[in-house]
């Protein structure tokens, strides 16, 4: 695939082992639950560094050491704790490599965009008050004093599929032709990526930073979705991530228009379609390869290769958000055994009554654990999808826009 970097949620030994006979440059991550350890103990980060940064450097060409991922986005009790953790573990780290002659790998930690409390215009773009002093204005310090990069993740997709009507999708994919202007800096913009480079940008300008590097951790566009997540589908992700590339591969590098000419690291999330991971469709569909290695689509991640000639791609069907109704069904061809198990999760579940499908009662017939489990998924979701329960269950749930009621006498079903 010619892989120029590879960036690890964490130091898998058989991953670092193997890429140790190549030419690949890697990124490896502390985990969220280390940090505190790290922060408040000496000999815990150096212990981290032996094992996950000396068992393999220099034959693995570790050039970044990213600490936690999107430390500020956790806004619980123990994520605030996190919060003031993460910068005394970073430095720790850093400790760590200095004592072992080690100067360049690059130490940082990926955050959000939710990070900023405005980014539209991107000359308005201002850190949140609430992380401003306890941990911007020292995090920023670090990366400066160490000369290292601000890791974001920056998905257009996000602010793109929150407001269609007012956000062009090409705009979004790259291949707007219209322009928009900054009327705080006078900057012309093309695309929504750059948009939201800058007003990082602006952000850390304003604090008193306006050299810091930037690197983009993640960025990307769902292959595939739920029903009501519109855009998420193979044309536009192989566009907005072909295009991508094309312009992070372009020489002299294009940059931003605050930061015109200066090369940003990209790494594109992600790899594979993580077809196990839970929550919306979209978490499921961000990959450039299927679980099994094949291609989702074609791409060519030197950028050598002319758009015109990668093969058509399935036209979209979703780019205009769905108004109907929505069901949630058992899904086909699933192992009847593990629809029962989650059925009768679903049944002992709070406010989710499974009554009706006792013998006698209305919903009984027909009788099938599928018919039964899309009665009781449907349900459940009803009940639980305002506090995040999804349309899953593991994979044995899928979202429909046919009433499920027709096959039983009763209504049975609860729209969304």
């Amino acid at each position: 695939m010619n892989v120029g970097r590879v960036k690890l949620y964490d130091s898998n030994p058989e991953i670092l082992r193997l890429l140790s006979t190549s030419k690949i440059q890697v990124s490896i991550m502390i985990q969220n639950h280390e940090i505190a350890g790290i922060a408040a103990n000496q000999s815990i980060a150096d212990e981290w560094v032996r094992n996950n940064v000396l068992s393999y450097y220099p034959e693995t060409k570790i050039r970044y050491l990213l600490v936690g991922n999107e430390v500020l986005s956790y806004n619980s009790e123990q994520g605030h704790q996190m919060w003031h953790d993460l910068v005394p573990a970073m430095r720790s780290i850093k400790r760590s490599l200095k004592a072992q002659d080690i100067h360049n790998i690059k130490i940082g930690t990926p955050l959000a965009m939710d990070v900023l409390q405005s980014t539209f215009p991107p000359s308005n773009g201002t850190f949140r008050s609430d992380i401003i002093d306890i941990v911007i204005a020292p995090m920023l310090n670090f990366l400066d004093r160490t000369n290292s990069f601000f890791f974001i993740d920056a998905y257009p997709y996000f602010p793109w599929s929150q407001d269609p009507e007012n956000i062009s999708l090409d705009f979004a994919l790259f291949r707007g032709t219209s322009t928009i202007r900054d009327p705080g800096s006078g900057l012309t913009y093309t695309n929504l990526l750059d948009q939201m480079l800058d007003s990082l940008i602006f952000a850390m300008s304003k604090l008193g930073y306006s050299n810091i590097q930037l690197a983009i951790a993640e960025t990307g566009w769902p292959n595939s979705g739920d029903i009501e997540e519109p855009g998420a589908n193979i044309f536009n992700a192989a566009t907005y991530n072909r295009n991508l590339i094309n312009r992070i591969t372009t020489k002299p590098p294009l940059g931003t228009p605050a930061r015109p000419r200066v090369l940003i690291p990209t790494f594109i999330f992600s790899l594979f379609n993580e077809n196990q991971k839970i929550g919306p469709g979209t978490e499921r569909h961000w990959g450039l390869l299927h679980p099994d290695g094949t291609p989702i689509y074609e791409f060519d991640l030197t950028g050598k290769t002319p758009l015109t000639d990668f093969a058509s791609l399935p036209a979209p069907t979703n780019n205009v958000p769905y108004k109907g109704k929505v069901w949630c069904m058992a899904a086909k061809d699933v192992n009847e055994m593990e629809l029962a198990a989650a059925l009768n999760y679903a049944c002992n579940q709070g406010n989710v009554s499974c009554d009706a499908l006792a013998p006698g009662k209305e919903c009984y017939a027909p009788v099938s654990v599928t018919d039964h489990a899309s009665y009781v998924f449907s349900s459940y979701w009803a009940k639980f999808r305002n506090e995040g329960g999804t349309c899953h269950f593991n994979g044995l749930a899928e979202q429909s826009t046919k009433d499920p009621s027709e096959f039983f006498s009763p209504v049975l079903f609860v729209s969304i």
